[in-house]
């Protein structure tokens, strides 16, 4: 994910998402789905 002065995304880079597999494997977690929440959360808040 990258992102312009903490406010702006230009790039969700889905083809190397780094550590996010770990991650979930490490936690049992869903970490892409936490963050498009938080996404479409802020979007909807707008």
């Amino acid at each position: 994910i990258d992102v312009i002065g903490g406010e702006w995304l230009t790039e969700i880079n889905v083809t190397s998402p780094t550590g996010i597999v770990a991650i979930d494997r490490f936690n049992g977690t869903d970490t892409g789905a936490r963050i498009f929440d938080a996404i479409e959360a802020r979007h909807a808040a707008l």
